[in-house]
């Protein structure tokens, strides 16, 4: 997996300072996406041990309430299969510290069911991991500027647990 940056204190995707992990690969495409450059699997860097040890030097202050992954698309599945591991970790490391994630992807038709098209063996896992995920590919034709953590509305901010 790469990724295109990570941002270690972000304050516009998620509740509180993050940490913000932008992974690269998308096959949704949305129109008026703001990391078109994300799409492209190859785009940024190698996602590397070195790289989670720099997130988790990063999550460490107090003041970070947690990570946020976004993309790219997190729940494509070449990155579902990092990414999957990587959120426990972080989960066993801090685990007062909250996990965010956004998909173009909507959660009871593309990821839950067993048949959803972006369902893979490590799509529990990474759901286990998360205390938010916000759903849903953004609509140009929904885009409304006044919504906290959501470009369209149509995207919907859902409340973990999705699995226990």
């Amino acid at each position: 997996m790469n990724y295109g940056e990570i941002k270690k204190t972000d304050i516009a995707n998620g509740e509180g300072v993050r940490v913000t992990l932008f992974v690269s690969g998308c096959r949704i495409h949305c129109k008026g996406c703001f990391n078109s450059m994300t799409w492209d699997f190859s785009y940024g860097k190698p996602f590397t041990e070195e790289t989670e040890e720099e997130i988790l030097k990063a999550l460490s202050p107090d003041f970070i309430a947690g990570l946020t992954v976004l993309g790219g698309e997190p729940f494509e599945p070449e990155n579902q299969a990092v990414l999957a591991p990587f959120l426990e970790k972080v989960k066993k490391t801090f685990p007062k510290k909250t996990i965010w994630c956004y998909t173009g992807y909507v959660l009871e038709k593309n990821l839950l069911p067993e048949d959803g098209n972006k369902h893979t063996e490590y799509t529990k896992r990474m759901l286990s991991c998360l205390d938010t995920l916000v759903d849903g590919p953004f609509i140009l034709e929904e885009k409304d500027i006044s919504l906290q953590f959501r470009g369209s509305r149509n995207q919907r901010i859902l409340r973990g647990p999705f699995f226990s």
